[in-house]
């Protein structure tokens, strides 16, 4: 049974909408067949599919060093469970609400972005999201290439001992260009393939992780005294200074997501099957993830006498072949279940929409693996200072901004109707000025510098000055990530709603 949007468009019974037959736009430098919508008929990512999805990509290094990260700034576990856990809860709304586009047009990130930025603005959100992928996606490469080496180190033994060139040895390059390749072969196949892999790799490494535990927790004879150690912090004057951009640090570690959910959700089944698989999904997987790290941690130091927060290393302590290798499986299926999934899929999307003509999803995926190599952004994870405050501060601060224009566009201005045509016609109504909406345009401005303008770093610690980039912004820093997403949101709304964009755009003649 069908409908007629307002758009105009056929609708589904359940609000899902396609493009009506024969109506396929044919601009080459707007379309091309990864950016038009899924049809209704391929739309099947069910509530498991999109719950798999999160326990795969939750389930990695970085995110298992998360806590520890936070326990060596000086919480106690309680209070990085804590932090982490509400993170979630934050980021899973604005995860939802831009997610919503998905099932119901089929449409990627840079395209829902047309709707605000204008089809040549959306380039602007894009192309800073595509950046950030490609560092996260040259930080867990280079991790995965580690825990690669490490574990093949201690089953053959002398990797470590090879000769060496750029400092390391060829053995862990080796490692890290295999495991790359391997990664983008996988890509490759296309986003089915995706859904294949993380339906079997997210038990499979769930799995990994009790098994980690259950063998650390053997040799402990319990899970040691790191759950009994107070905060250095306290819950006073000397906790919050390290707790608000703690928490917009580990907001910003998927305010990635946040933007380009529709990427996945496009192939939702519905917006039930979306809202439910992401619910169960996020929070609670990285809570009970963040958790896990800390009681294997706590064994560690039972065990050798100092806590040893990477999991690979830990791993790399047993003498038995067969747990290594299992552990080696499990480092390779959880590295690349999110690699893929976080890193390469939306750089993919947002590079094809830079140049549709020249440009598909596996060509983006390419380009971003090489990009994400060329910039060797695995030095941001040399200090927690550097990882949490400067990098993930910095990068959710920006990442905030563009969510909050999305979301007050699709849910605010257009209650969630879009011309799902015209988002891909220079002389629809998403054109604005030249392809550019200056509306968002400023939005994005004015919340980006409120939100990173009093970006300060410690004497030593980063790259920033110690009073901020603009001292009187300074007291915003901490809160860069909800100042702004909200300071974009609330501008963006009352400029759109008080003027004539939406209404009555200039489109190209």
């Amino acid at each position: 049974m069908t409908a007629t949007t307002p758009a105009g468009r056929p609708a589904i019974a359940d609000d899902r909408v396609e493009l009506a037959p024969g109506t396929v736009p044919a601009d080459p430098r707007f379309v091309n067949d990864d950016l038009l919508p899924v049809p209704v008929e391929r739309r099947r990512w069910t509530t498991y599919n999109f719950t798999a999805l999160w326990v795969g990509m939750a389930h990695n290094i970085p995110s298992w060093m998360l806590a520890s990260g936070l326990v060596a700034l000086g919480m106690d576990w309680k209070q990085a469970v804590l932090t982490i856990a509400l993170a979630n809860v934050i980021v899973l709304l604005p995860m939802l609400l831009t997610g919503h586009a998905g099932p119901k047009y089929g449409i990627p990130f840079p395209v829902l972005a047309r709707a605000s930025f204008g089809l040549r603005g959306a380039n602007l959100p894009a192309l800073i999201r595509a950046g950030v992928a490609c560092a996260w996606f040259g930080i867990q490469t280079w991790i995965g290439g580690q825990g690669v080496f490490v574990l093949l180190d201690k089953v053959f033994g002398g990797w470590s001992e090879a000769a060496r060139v750029g400092g390391q040895p060829w053995t862990l390059w080796l490692c890290f260009v295999l495991f790359w390749a391997l990664e983008l072969a996988i890509i490759y196949r296309g986003m089915e393939a995706l859904r294949r892999f993380e339906n079997w790799a997210a038990p499979f490494v769930i799995v990994g992780a009790l098994v980690l535990l259950v063998w650390v927790s053997a040799k402990a004879g319990g899970l040691g005294p790191l759950l009994d150690q107070p905060s250095k912090l306290g819950w006073g004057a000397d906790f919050w200074p390290v707790f608000f951009p703690s928490l917009m640090g580990m907001i910003a570690f998927w305010a990635t997501l946040s933007l380009n959910i529709p990427d996945f959700t496009r192939f939702g089944a519905g917006q039930r099957a979306q809202v439910w698989g992401q619910t169960l999904g996020l929070p609670t997987t990285m809570t009970l993830f963040a958790l896990l790290s800390v009681l294997v941690t706590s064994g560690s130091q039972a065990v050798y006498g100092a806590p040893v927060w990477d999991p690979v290393a830990l791993a790399a302590r047993t003498d038995n072949v067969f747990g290594l290798l299992f552990a080696l499986v499990t480092v390779l299926v959880a590295t690349l279940s999110v690699n893929i999934a976080a890193n390469i899929v939306s750089p993919a999307y947002d590079l094809a929409n830079l140049a549709p003509k020249l440009i598909d999803f596996r060509t983006g995926a390419l380009i971003t693996g090489v990009v994400g190599v060329v910039i060797m952004p695995w030095k941001l994870t040399a200090t927690p200072e550097l990882y949490i405050f400067t990098w993930l501060g910095l990068v959710g601060g920006l990442l905030g901004t563009v969510a909050g224009i999305l979301i007050a566009d699709y849910w605010l201005v257009r209650r969630t109707v879009l011309d799902l045509e015209g988002l891909y016609r220079a002389d629809g109504p998403y054109w604005y000025r030249g392809g550019w909406n200056p509306v968002a345009v400023l939005a994005f401005a004015v919340g980006g510098i409120l939100a990173v303008g009093g970006s300060h770093s410690a004497p030593g610690t980063g790259p920033f000055p110690e009073d901020g980039l603009i001292p009187l912004l300074r007291p915003l820093a901490d809160y860069g990530w909800a100042v702004g997403l909200a300071a974009s949101l609330l501008l963006y709304t009352a400029l759109m709603r008080r003027g004539t964009a939406v209404r009555s755009p200039v489109r190209s003649r």
